[in-house]
């Protein structure tokens, strides 16, 4: 049995690219080496390069600790604004369902 490679959207794949392209400048300005910034994420230097080239095989808390470390700010906030974030979200995912399940079908039973 073949498996199937795994299909992503374009957008997907160019924010991908975006970020690990922000990771590559953020390490060269700070005139790191794929090696230096590898050993200080505890990362695999092929990793490193990986992520680099936007590879979307790679563990996403991999490559937000490599943005973080080379100063990729993700979401335009910082450490407070985050948690301040994540606190509004729950809050609204609190007012949401528990769980959502799928429309029920309609029986047509006029005859």
């Amino acid at each position: 049995m073949m498996d199937k490679k795994r299909v992503y959207s374009r957008y997907g794949n160019a924010a991908v690219v975006l970020l690990g392209k922000a990771v590559q400048l953020g390490r060269k300005e700070r005139k790191w080496t794929a090696q230096e910034l590898a050993e200080r994420a505890g990362i695999a230097r092929g990793t490193l390069i990986k992520i680099e080239k936007g590879d979307m095989r790679c563990e996403i808390g991999l490559v937000f600790e490599v943005a973080a470390l080379v100063g990729v700010k993700l979401f335009d906030a910082d450490e407070s604004q985050l948690a301040m974030n994540i606190d509004r979200f729950n809050d609204k995912i609190a007012l949401l369902p528990k769980s959502i399940h799928p429309p029920s079908k309609v029986v047509q039973d006029d005859f």
